[in-house]
């Protein structure tokens, strides 16, 4: 299938052969750059491992290009940074105050579940009705899709992804308040540390995700998708 730039009318071809070739692999969103001249040899280390934010995004589109709607979701994962961040810290000192609460850490635990609840839950249930049912089928009709009798595509990744959020999210929130309830010291101290490592791998799984949509997802639904769909989007 042919994408046309609605606004120059050239075909645009790069984008799909890329990511087509990625498809096909175990990460469908996540794109492999070409190898710089005299890297060929080069191989990855335990100790010097890739960089999964790494991915070549998709060039060519600016924020103030594309549709109304895919500038909010931009703009809600700008402001999910910072309350993402703020968790971070508040993770951090409290496993370096041995797991004792303080204003601070509370402040920073409230604030993040109470946006995760009321503002990231949202998000996510708004991606999936309005802009994945339609991007999904795009993709699939450029081949941008993996093999399987049931293709997949990168708008697959992103649901699991939302479904993976609410696991760790709640399984961070509820140990927390476990540990604070128990009497034994070890058992504690156990059930804090895995609390820890579950909100830790929370935040850097929304780091990730929010990375490869604003980079790669969302600059190819501006390609696929036609500003006459996007407003019916915002309309629905």
């Amino acid at each position: 299938m042919e994408i046309i730039d609605k606004k120059t009318g050239k075909r645009i071809i790069d984008e799909s052969k890329k990511i087509n070739k990625a498809l096909k692999k175990s990460d469908p969103i996540k794109r492999n750059a070409e190898k710089d001249k005299g890297l060929e040899d080069q191989e990855n280390s335990p100790m010097d491992p890739p960089d999964v934010y790494d991915p070549t995004p998709v060039e060519g589109v600016t924020y103030h290009e594309m549709s109304p709607l895919l500038e909010r979701y931009m703009d809600e994962h700008k402001a999910g940074k910072d309350i993402i961040d703020g968790f971070e810290k508040g993770l951090i000192k409290f496993r370096e105050e041995q797991y004792k609460l303080n204003d601070e850490i509370n402040t920073a635990f409230s604030e993040f579940f109470q946006f995760f609840d009321d503002n990231i839950l949202d998000h996510n249930r708004r991606e999936e009705r309005q802009l994945f049912p339609l991007l999904h089928q795009r993709l699939i009709e450029s081949g941008e899709k993996g093999d399987g009798d049931e293709p997949q595509t990168a708008v697959d990744m992103m649901e699991d992804d939302h479904v993976k959020f609410i696991q760790l999210a709640s399984l961070s929130f509820n140990l927390l308040g476990l540990a604070a309830r128990l009497p034994d010291a070890g058992s504690k101290m156990f059930v804090y540390d895995v609390a820890f490592s579950n909100g830790q791998e929370l935040i850097e799984m929304l780091r990730l995700h929010i990375f490869r949509e604003d980079t790669i997802l969302f600059p190819l639904a501006h390609k696929l998708i036609t500003q006459a769909e996007f407003e019916k989007m915002i309309a629905d």
